[in-house]
């Protein structure tokens, strides 16, 4: 390995710098090897781990505050998809060549503000300089009661299919990103392009909802590539889901969007980085799970039903016709 270049600190002053004032207890300051979680008697732990790279997850360009943000938030996700609340997450942070002392006061301060936001401090990790691009690995721990957490595969013939939020803004957020003069994005307001933008950079984990998935759902997990498919991969084994297109949730700024172009709507359907809850739940129990959510501040939408089956989910227009999409899930190979 060769030398830190002179204008920037070591490793051990980089951490103490500018993690070690995130640490969590049990952490030590950062200054061993490992640190120590002992969940609540009678508690699980949940792991989970996500890792975002330069070029690929991210632009290069977003402001570090976001890509921290980011980075911390598709993990929780994840958590509270399983019924868990966080309790701390591990670092490992791959620098590029060109890193800059003031791109990681800005990274580390919005990790900062999001770990504080979401009760989930550092415990440790590891630093070291990338070959390539940057890229950010995090594994985020959670605790939920024993035995409850909420598996991805636990839909039955019948259940109502519900999802959080709204679907698509991410995906047109980034089509924006990739084509900031395409034809109908372009005409968008720059409040409802602000509103897509904001929404591919920033994931909301919907942490409120965790204890309500483990009450009611029997199967869960976050949208992050595409809802058609992580339907699919929700599916299988004789289960097919069966989705209303008019009762899948758009936000007033992907409605504007898909006016000025429906073809958009397939864009919304299958892209990814929507980093809602995507469950079912039993038939009867939909409205008490709805009305809960929303007590939370979080609206969820009844958008199908599981059916017998096989293949791919099957979307039915308002027309009636009914058609299954033929781009799935975001995979990196």
């Amino acid at each position: 390995m060769s030398a830190a270049a002179p204008d920037r600190p070591g490793e051990d002053a980089l951490i103490a710098r500018y993690f070690a004032p995130l640490a969590g207890e049990g952490a030590d300051g950062l200054r061993d090897d490992a640190a120590s979680l002992t969940p609540r008697p009678g508690h699980d732990l949940v792991l989970t781990a996500d890792a975002i790279v330069a070029g690929v997850h991210y632009f290069p360009e977003d402001p570090p505050e976001s890509v921290a943000r980011k980075a911390l938030g598709v993990n929780l996700s994840d958590l509270a998809a399983k019924g868990a609340a966080p309790r701390a997450y591990l670092l490992s942070l791959g620098l590029a060549p060109d890193w800059t002392e003031a791109w990681l006061a800005g990274f580390s301060a919005g990790l900062a503000e999001a770990a504080s936001a979401f009760g989930c401090p550092l415990l440790g990790g590891d630093t070291v300089r990338a070959a390539g691009p940057a890229f950010i690995g995090i594994t985020a721990l959670g605790e939920l009661p024993s035995g409850t957490m909420v598996r991805r595969q636990g839909a039955r013939v019948g259940d109502r299919v519900c999802v959080s939020g709204t679907i698509g803004d991410a995906a047109l957020g980034l089509a924006l990103r990739l084509a900031p003069a395409g034809a109908a994005l372009a005409r968008l307001e720059s409040d409802a392009r602000a509103v897509l933008l904001d929404r591919y950079l920033h994931p909301r984990p919907r942490l409120t909802l965790a204890p309500l998935l483990r009450r009611y759902a029997s199967a869960a997990m976050d949208v992050s590539d595409g809802l058609a498919g992580d339907l699919a991969k929700m599916m299988g084994g004789g289960r097919r889901a069966e989705i209303r297109e008019a009762d899948v949730p758009l936000s007033p700024a992907a409605r504007l969007a898909l006016a000025a172009d429906p073809a958009l709507l397939d864009t919304a359907l299958t892209g990814g980085d929507d980093y809602e809850i995507l469950c079912t739940v039993p038939p009867g129990a939909e409205a008490a799970f709805r009305a809960e959510a929303a007590a939370a501040g979080v609206p969820v939408a009844v958008i199908g039903v599981v059916g017998a089956g096989e293949g791919p989910p099957i979307f039915t227009t308002e027309e009636g016709v009914s058609r299954s999409l033929s781009a799935g899930s975001f995979s990196h190979f």
